[in-house]
């Protein structure tokens, strides 16, 4: 078995191989291999992982991400559906578990990687839960709080603000609340970025306080059922502002925005740990329809 290598960046024609082997996988599997973060990082210097056949075919990809102050780091992997059961899965874990992985994500949690992981000793740590709804149902009359007013996101004057908030609101979560100027950049000269589906609440009058918080969402396209499928990407509250109902309201005018663009259904990603979040969902029509784990050696 040919042995995996490690590349601190990929050219143009590895990152076209690396994302047909995802959009292989996804379309076996179901759930796409690699979240939205690793997939913008293909075309960033970092640790990527390649595992080539006899023919020099692209059989697995890994990508290494370190982890916060020198943290440990996570992985993220693939390999061929045409190859699996043949030890590449191993054969990358245990590189990245080589070069300072020790947590590892099992998109879906798929009998598969749920094995792999397990074999290794590895041992579930954090889950997410993916939700979703349909948007043909009425969705709940929740009304905005006094003392908000709700604005579409204004891309360039609006970014420092909204980084401040959302690293406040998010200062527990080990990705979301890293969100750097440079990351909100790159998404924001993504093709699905729409300012239009980005609310942003203020405290009225402006002066008294600013963002107070915000609902982002995003549109994934038609399914391939042809429904056409929208996101809760991020919801926030200042924790200044928390308690008010802010959120639930925010939630339900994202969701409005979504419908009324001609929208499905609507999905959301959410720590199981975060009970209390979990809650606000299901009251508002969610229900589980997946799973992420990711799976420690410490």
């Amino acid at each position: 078995m040919s042995t995996p290598r490690w590349s601190a960046t990929l050219d143009a024609a590895q990152i076209a191989q690396v994302r047909r082997l995802v959009k292989a996988a996804t379309a076996v599997d179901g759930v796409g291999p690699l979240n939205e973060a690793a997939l913008l990082a293909l075309g960033r210097q970092g640790r990527h992982l390649l595992l080539r056949g006899a023919d020099d075919a692209l059989l697995g990809y890994a990508q290494l991400e370190p982890g916060a102050e020198d943290a440990p780091g996570s992985a993220q992997l693939v390999v061929a559906p045409d190859v699996r059961r043949r030890g590449h899965g191993t054969a990358l874990l245990e590189a990245a578990r080589v070069a300072g992985a020790e947590h590892a994500w099992a998109f879906g949690d798929l009998p598969g990687a749920r094995a792999l992981a397990r074999a290794s000793g590895g041992r579930p740590e954090r889950t997410l839960l993916v939700l979703g709804r349909s948007l043909h149902e009425p969705l709940p009359e929740v009304p905005l709080p006094g003392g908000f007013a709700v604005r579409a996101f204004r891309p360039g004057a609006d970014d420092d603000a909204w980084l401040e908030v959302n690293a406040r609101a998010f200062a527990h979560h080990p990705e979301q609340g890293r969100m750097s100027h440079a990351d909100l950049t790159e998404r924001e000269r993504a093709d699905w970025f729409d300012p239009a589906g980005f609310l942003v609440a203020e405290a009225s009058p402006r002066a008294a306080g600013g963002i107070a918080g915000y609902h982002w969402t995003k549109s994934h396209g038609l399914d391939e059922r042809g429904e056409l499928i929208g996101e809760v990407y991020v919801l926030g509250v200042d924790p200044t502002y928390g308690g008010r109902g802010l959120g639930r309201a925010l939630l339900i005018a994202g969701l409005d925005h979504l419908a009324r663009s001609g929208h499905d259904r609507v999905v959301l990603y959410v720590e199981a740990a975060e009970q209390r979040v979990v809650a606000l969902y299901t009251s508002c029509g969610f229900v589980e329809i997946g799973r992420d784990v990711m799976y420690a050696w410490t």
